[in-house]
């Protein structure tokens, strides 16, 4: 069991802090996810020449947020929920709070939302939706969830620890549907994969990924994306992590320290996969697909084929977030408080900005020409591009 954990141990106190064992409907926190006081030194920034100009636009302080929280962004509005419950709504290009809500219960999973309606769930297993600072309703859940809540077309789905996928009308909170699937005991504490294509319900179940119908839960197709390897429970660890890239009908994701895979999604059919030794999600564009490692290295992979189309180590050991391209840039941040932004055709960094020293817990969004950072701190800012 050793060597299984030194292994673990190279992603990270950020990952490591968050690995658990579900047993039954308890999830147990593991003595060996602890940090490593060998862990390697991140490794130094070097010289670049700058190509893009960055400052920042405006910053807004709120309390200390932690993995596996994420923000939204619907409707032109930036969304982020703090650890401890506190809900604000931003507008992005001026800073200022549209609205705030403290739920004072601390939160496991969250925030999702569609401009209108946001949801979280609580570490009391409490799914929570609320709408303009208002709580709506609030329904248990019969399991912990790390996942964000996805809410589109009037409902809001759930995926819980025990691979339980729920949905419940967005106005009521009544449920309409639950399916539930077997898999390994083992499960992250992190968000996993849960999001639309077309008009299908899109879900990583352990190493499966399943579309859904939306309206009942019933399975289109499923296909493994990472399939069980080892001796022991923690070695055959198998689950799909959140941020997906999606261009037309391919869809990429990534399986925890094990493989991406591209997979053509109308047909459910796998296009390849490649070995990839990684626990943050994917970015990527028409021709590439982004990847950070667990120990900072950064892949882009051929969309067509998943060729390797470069890699850099500039980054090696600096705790990366899923990478983010939008709108003709590439940027990732790291656990030292770092975003970089990155040239797509050979991985070189074409700008960089430090944000806040608490380390970026969460990928940055895009606004126009503005991206919005969140600290662990809590620290929201908005970094402008020219």
């Amino acid at each position: 069991m050793k060597s299984v954990f030194s292994r673990w141990q190279l992603a990270g106190d950020h990952l490591l802090a968050w690995c658990a064992l579900l047993m039954g409907m308890a999830v147990l926190a593991m003595a060996g996810c602890s940090s490593s006081p060998d862990k390697p030194a991140p490794k130094a920034l070097s010289d670049y020449q700058a190509q893009i100009k960055v400052s920042k636009s405006w910053a807004v302080q709120l309390g200390p947020i932690a993995s596996p929280l994420s923000s939204q962004s619907a409707a032109g509005r930036f969304a982020v929920v703090t650890s401890t419950g506190l809900i604000s709504v931003i507008d992005p290009q001026s800073g200022s709070e549209i609205w705030r809500l403290a739920l004072d219960t601390p939160v496991s999973a969250g925030l999702g939302g569609d401009g209108q309606r946001y949801a979280v769930v609580s570490r009391a297993n409490e799914l929570m939706v609320v709408a303009e600072g208002k709580l709506l309703w609030r329904q248990k859940l019969p399991a912990l969830s790390f996942t964000t809540p996805l809410v589109a077309g009037g409902r809001v789905f759930v995926l819980t620890a025990d691979r339980t996928v729920m949905a419940f009308d967005g106005a009521s909170g009544q449920k309409l549907w639950s399916q539930q699937r077997s898999g390994d005991p083992l499960v992250l504490k992190q968000a996993g994969i849960l999001t639309t294509f077309q008009d299908s319900l899109m879900v990583g179940l352990s190493g499966r990924m399943v579309a859904m119908s939306p309206s009942n839960g019933v399975s289109k197709w499923e296909m493994t994306i990472g399939a069980s390897r080892g001796t022991n429970e923690v070695e055959r660890l198998v689950d799909l992590v959140a941020g997906v890239s999606r261009v037309n009908q391919v869809v990429c994701a990534r399986s925890y320290q094990t493989a991406v895979t591209c997979i053509d999604a109308a047909k459910g059919s796998n296009l390849w996969t490649r070995a990839a030794q990684g626990h943050v999600g994917l970015g990527g564009n028409d021709n590439f697909v982004f990847g950070a490692e667990s120990d900072g290295k950064l892949f882009a992979w051929q969309r067509a084929n998943g060729q390797v189309a470069w890699q850099t180590e500039a980054f090696r050991f600096r705790g990366l977030t899923a990478p983010v391209w939008s709108d003709g840039e590439l940027v990732i941040a790291d656990d030292l408080g770092w975003l970089h932004w990155i040239d797509v055709q050979n991985g070189q960094t074409l700008a960089r900005f430090q944000a806040d020293g608490s380390g970026i817990v969460m990928p940055p969004v895009r606004f126009g020409k503005t991206w919005v950072a969140v600290s662990k701190n809590g620290l929201v800012q908005a970094i402008r591009t020219e």
